[in-house]
């Protein structure tokens, strides 16, 4: 991880040197000196990683050479902001504290001193490499430098048949049918899921299976790892095919290397052979591989393949069959674990004592949520302890017990760990602080995948190359697309999805991955969690053992009862850069005395990210210190739910924020006009109103009776941001009066990805037809004028359209969607549009729709009859629809003609 912390650094400097040139003034040659000695240290650091293990001075070597680059990043980041505050008449409540430009020089100065300071230890560090015998190693096509010893305990045999199977039965019957029978037509099968989900114990009663052996000629079994050559695997297939004699052997052994994948190809298109390739990690590995596995289209031969990322099985064969192993059940783990753990005892010991020994099992059975290698380790631990006092220990420290082997191979359990490891040690060095980030939020925590990924900016581990920004990829679409990686590769799971299935809106880590993630990045210093504590007593990491180097991140669980908020800056140092709040609730907590709350804001003077969400016991108003002026650095600050008392004028001196979320609990807060100053600002939420310059793309506002007079000065100041807007939710409460307003607003916003808009509207932009970047949209009761369909229907790119209400006048009674309209619409809702008695649907309309919702829209007796041309259309749900309107989808029903066509038809809540 060293490697991936420096690897990250070393980028984020030489960022710094590109696009801060000027604000380096005086200091450059230094910066370049130190970014030029950690590029040379970071050629080690692989060697380093991997020595460390075994030895604490390189520990502490390796230690130092992280928080000399993580210092190196803090200082530039002073000094440029420094330089930029300086040149652009500063930040005004600064420049009071510090009284005069003389000081702000010697300020300037004294930070030069400390980059000058920092470079000389960087420098020492370089110089002391060979002194640890520590050795370069460069990239090459393995991402991993494993011993031989590890790579064997990786490798799997196909004579070795697992005896504690469990729960897999169905598992296998599936992927013996996609293999064997002719219905199913697919080349490649694959097995995917994480490190320990049974992949490879599937695959093995696969391989085994007698209508597999049955039906095909000939099987090969193959174990890929990480480290391979193509030779030898593509050598060791075609000898257990042909399962030749020595002659035979000898002579395969001097084909040419470029001759062995004809063989295998055409030996594939002659018999029907079975190949499982099992532990594939990357899909250059199957381009290296698939020569040998080019068929003809007839060809009756397959291949069966297990691995941890799905991009390797849809690389493989896009049209093939994936199959995810389900987790074991309650009752299939406690099966799997008696087998290991209780086998023999009964017999041997009193009946009270193995019923107590039950019941304890069963406990911590509940713990591996059904991951059969987490049941396996803790029944093989279990199985060697024969007392009551054993069992409640281990019952205490469970999650402990499962993880302690991590990095310690002579452990007993001790393959459960590198089989967790791995999967992170595969890792990019650009995805490992973000998944040990992924360590801040508490067990079985739904993240917010939105939050998460602006968190990850503010971190500064997005980083945008020229090839990107010239595409237009955003520092946002990066960090989502990292975060599908991370999905892909089994390391974290999907928890919800967007409502057109299209994004990931929340994930979650499994206990176990949690447990790699915490260790992972206590090894590294990377994150500390804190819980609180009580009677004034200092607060304390969860893990007993002591951190090497300064804390950088720390996320704080608080109690009740807590006496203390934050530890103090002894205790946690001065270089803290993340600090995240998770109270005792799910939603709204509060501290036992008030009094503490300004300890949350004061000494972070290199904080990025604060997250304070939900501090509200609906009564007390909190009133933000100045201290919260102070954090310049701050990138990220989230006061959602806090019941917080004004927006303060010194939140104008957070200049480098990107997002602030201050939607808090009073939705009535005047906001002074101190946005403007937030150049940097990306993402924007706030009660009511707002006043805004900069990269903003998320807006929300409310029109209300008293801010509709100043609607004009509103719009002139906040003009040149609405048009970089992606994201607009409009409410209007004042009513028909305001709805020309509303469309002003909506004018402005020509860039818009997503819009919702509550309240009337009356008539939409006279442009808006031409919105060529708007894909979802919202309306609810609009009450626009019966012409407004005809513009709406022009949207070149629209995926998704939701009506609810009275979108349209009260008068209009027909919805009509016209030949050629809406011509990327995949998904269409239409919620209680009661005053609708009638809807056509023209042939050519919705060419690409995918989905149809109605609710409640108790005006419509029928569904129109052009639904029989949406071919596309896959799924079609009625909520609170009358029971005759339902009545006529069924199959008999006189509507079922136009939907039969239609795989999916489910028909909810019918009312009389």
């Amino acid at each position: 991880m060293a490697e991936a912390v420096v690897s990250f650094l070393v980028e984020r400097v030489g960022d710094f040197i590109i696009q801060e040139g000027r604000s380096l003034s005086g200091v450059r040659d230094q910066v370049e000196r130190a970014h030029t000695d950690l590029l040379f240290i970071k050629g080690f650091l692989k060697d380093a990683d991997a020595k460390r293990r075994d030895s604490e001075a390189i520990r502490i070597f390796v230690a130092k050479i992280r928080d000399a680059a993580y210092d190196l990043e803090d200082v530039i980041e002073a000094f440029v902001l420094k330089v930029d505050s300086k040149r652009k008449g500063g930040i005004k409540n600064v420049l009071k504290r510090l009284g005069c430009i003389f000081v702000e020089l010697v300020r300037r100065h004294k930070i030069g001193s400390e980059i000058g300071v920092i470079t000389i230890t960087i420098s020492d560090l370089k110089q002391n490499l060979q002194t640890y015998g520590i050795k370069e190693i460069r990239d090459s096509s393995t991402s991993l430098q494993l011993c031989e010893g590890q790579q064997l305990l990786r490798r799997t045999y196909t004579h070795v048949i697992d005896r504690n199977v469990v729960g897999l039965e169905d598992s296998v019957h599936e992927l013996v049918g996609h293999l064997v029978k002719e219905e199913h037509r697919h080349r490649v099968v694959s097995i995917i899921g994480m490190g320990g989900s049974g992949k490879t114990t599937i695959a093995k009663q696969v391989y085994h299976h007698k209508e597999v052996t049955d039906h095909f000629d000939c099987l090969a079994w193959v174990c890929i790892s990480q480290q391979y050559q193509v030779r030898d695997v593509l050598e060791r297939i075609y000898v257990k095919l042909l399962c030749p004699t020595k002659e035979e052997r000898d002579e395969i052994a001097k084909l040419k290397d470029d001759e062995i994948p004809g063989r295998l190809s055409r030996l594939q298109n002659e018999r029907k052979c079975l190949i499982v390739l099992d532990d594939i990690w990357k899909r250059e590995t199957w381009d290296f591989l698939k020569a040998a596995f080019e068929c003809d289209e007839d060809s009756k031969s397959r291949i069966l393949l297990t691995t941890r990322n799905e991009q390797v099985a849809s690389h493989a064969d896009e049209n093939g069959f994936h199959h995810r192993p389900p987790p074991l059940t309650e009752s299939e783990s406690w099966k799997l674990f008696e087998k290991i753990a209780m086998s023999g005892r009964k017999a041997g010991i009193d009946a009270e004592v193995y019923t107590k020994m039950e019941e304890l099992g069963k406990e911590m059975v509940h713990h591996c949520r059904g991951l059969p290698l987490a049941v396996i380790v803790l029944a093989g631990l279990l199985a060697r302890k024969n007392t009551i006092k054993d069992w409640v220990t281990i019952r205490e420290n469970v999650g402990v017990y499962i993880s302690r082997g991590f990095g310690r191979q002579e452990e007993e359990h001790a393959y459960v760990s590198w089989v967790l490891a791995l999967s992170y040690e595969d890792l990019p060095y650009h995805l490992k602080p973000c998944f040990l980030y992924l360590g801040h939020f508490p067990e079985d925590y739904e993240i917010n995948v939105k939050i998460l990924t602006k968190l990850w900016i503010a971190e500064g581990f997005i980083s945008l190359t020229k090839q990107r920004q010239s595409s237009g990829e955003t520092m946002e679409d990066v960090a989502y697309n990292w975060l599908n990686e991370l999905v892909e590769r089994c390391v974290i799971q999907v928890a919800e999805r967007s409502s057109t299935f299209e994004n990931i809106k929340t994930c979650r880590m499994h206990d176990l991955l949690r447990d790699l993630c915490l260790w992972k990045a206590e090894e590294e210093n990377f994150l500390q969690l804190v819980k609180g504590s009580h009677k004034n007593e200092a607060m304390h990491p969860v893990s007993s053992s002591s951190s090497m180097g300064k804390i950088r991140r720390l996320a704080i669980y608080l109690d009740e009862n807590d006496d203390k908020l934050v530890p103090s800056r002894e205790e946690r140092g001065g270089q803290l850069r993340s600090l995240l709040y998770f109270g005792p609730n799910d939603y709204n907590w509060f501290p036992k005395r008030k009094e503490l709350i300004p300890s949350m804001f004061k000494d972070f003077k290199l904080l990025r990210a604060l997250m304070i969400e939900g501090m509200n016991d609906g009564e007390v108003k909190i009133e933000l210190p100045r201290e919260i002026g102070n954090m310049v650095h701050l990138k990220f600050l989230s006061l959602r739910r806090s019941n917080i008392k004004s927006f303060p004028p010194f939140l104008g001196n957070l200049i480098c924020l990107q997002t602030l979320d201050f939607c808090v609990a009073d939705n009535d807060m005047f906001i002074p006009n101190v946005i403007c100053k937030m150049n940097k600002l990306r993402h924007l939420y706030l009660p009511w109103s707002y006043r805004a310059r900069g990269n903003l793309r998320k807006l929300s506002i409310r029109l209300s009776s008293s801010q509709s007079k100043n609607l004009e000065k509103i719009l002139d100041a906040a003009g040149c941001v609405l048009n970089g807007i992606r994201s607009l939710r409009l409410y209007n409460d004042v009513g028909m009066e305001s709805g020309a307003e509303v469309s002003q607003i909506v004018a402005r916003c020509g860039q818009i990805y997503k819009l919702k808009l509550f309240g009337p509207t009356l008539e939409l932009p006279k442009e808006f037809h031409s919105y060529s970047n708007l894909t979802k949209l919202l309306l609810s009761p609009c009450a626009l004028k019966d012409d407004q369909m005809a513009v709406l229907e022009k949207l070149p790119n629209l995926k998704s359209l939701d009506l609810w209400g009275n979108v349209f006048e009260e008068n209009t009674k027909v919805l009509v969607f016209s030949a050629g309209s809406f011509p990327r619409l995949q998904f269409l809702t239409l919620v209680n549009l009661k005053g609708i008695t009638e809807w056509r649907v023209e042939e050519g309309a919705m060419p690409c729709l995918c989905k149809l919702v109605i609710g409640n829209c108790s005006g419509l007796s029928t569904v129109p009859d052009g639904l029989r041309h949406l071919t596309t259309l896959k799924e079609l749900k009625t909520e609170g629809m009358p029971k005759r309107f339902c009545s006529k989808l069924e199959e008999g029903g006189e509507d079922f003609h136009k939907v039969q066509h239609i795989p999916s038809l489910i028909i909810q809540h019918p009312i009389d």
